[in-house]
């Protein structure tokens, strides 16, 4: 892989010294991933004038190529197309992170002539370039139908360079998302953490009003926790927590959100959810409290019921802090009554 740092070493013409330093310059001072691999793939396309050119990714959950850019005639119905890791000319280079060039693709038995039936494209010539870091192949630049006669040693290394620094770029955007993650995420659950609550239901607030949206919060507190520590030890009751945290997760939907608030304390945040509907919610996670036993330890299944408060934008609060506040109120009625129950913002206990 050539780094930036040894891009000066390899001779170039000056309009390929100007691309490398074009984007260097837009890597360094961006993390928006998106925008980098853009511009990358903006001067791939005006300086080497392919028919269609496209970034693959790598779905390495389903072990596939996806494609994330694409431009041409060709482009529109190329959104929906995945390729296999090792189909076509971009899915032997991506499996073996491999540069190929083939001038002629008539004589490739590699070539996955299903993607011109689906564009309705002739393809002739393709290069790919892998995107390729520590061993790890992340996608693949494709170019389709170059001038072959114009493209030599110069022209494919200035196109491994380009594809070199597309993977620094993701491999920068992956070390920022994972640093994201550790100040948003609760050590001992794994879900998100307080902070990451307020931002978020800020944005939920913000999408609501201009939509005319409603959406929910439950604020759910364990009840006694403090004597499974006490009985057992922190140890148990943090395995216990997270337990708890998990559970809770997979009980919601994907566009929901589950934060561990502090202490024995978690909140669920339903968007595009009325009151109504987040009561459904609220007596699943009741029910699902009082039947679980949670394995914690060996020969150690310990059960724990837990207190519920629910409130509602835009009926209970206007702002972040109040509908929390509402929701905690709730819970606290609950808490200091009956416990193992829910109570509704403006409504008092209804379980």
């Amino acid at each position: 892989m050539i780094r930036p740092d040894e891009l000066a070493e390899v001779s170039h013409s000056k309009p390929e010294l100007a691309i490398l330093h074009d984007v260097a310059k837009a890597i360094t001072s961006s993390l928006n991933l998106d925008s980098i691999l853009q511009n990358i793939m903006d001067k791939v396309a005006a300086y080497f004038r392919p028919d269609t050119w496209s970034l693959l990714m790598t779905d390495e959950e389903h072990h596939e190529l996806y494609f994330a850019i694409a431009v041409g005639e060709a482009a529109e119905s190329l959104k929906s197309v995945r390729l296999r890791i090792g189909e076509g000319i971009a899915g032997w280079v991506a499996k073996y992170g491999e540069p190929l060039i083939v001038p002629d693709v008539s004589k490739d038995q590699r070539f996955a002539s299903r993607i011109d039936q689906v564009t309705q494209w002739k393809t002739s010539s393709i290069l790919c370039v892998p995107l390729t870091s520590k061993d790890h192949v992340h996608g693949v630049i494709q170019l389709v139908n170059v001038d072959m006669k114009t493209f030599g040693a110069d022209q494919f290394m200035l196109l491994q360079a380009l594809a070199d620094y597309a993977a620094i770029a993701i491999d920068n955007a992956h070390a920022v998302e994972k640093i994201q993650e550790l100040t948003i995420t609760d050590d001992c659950t794994g879900l998100y953490n307080a902070r990451h609550l307020y931002n978020t239901i800020e944005s939920e607030l913000y999408r609501s009003t201009r939509f005319s949206y409603e959406f929910s919060v439950l604020f759910l507190d364990l009840d006694r926790f403090k004597l499974v520590n006490d009985t057992y030890g922190h140890l148990v009751g943090s395995r216990l927590l997270f337990e708890i945290g998990t559970t809770i997760k997979s009980r919601l939907r994907l566009i929901d959100y589950a934060f561990r608030y502090g202490g024995d304390e978690f909140v669920v945040l339903l968007p595009q959810t009325n009151k109504k509907s987040a009561m459904v919610v609220a007596r699943r996670l009741l029910e699902l409290m009082r039947n679980t036993k949670f394995h914690v330890g060996e020969n150690l299944d310990l059960n724990v019921r837990a207190s519920l408060g629910v409130a509602g934008f835009p009926d209970d609060a206007k702002n972040a802090h109040d509908l929390i506040r509402c929701a905690d109120e709730m819970m606290y009625t609950v808490k200091n009554s009956t416990r193992d129950g829910i109570a509704l913002c403006g409504q008092g206990l209804v379980s």
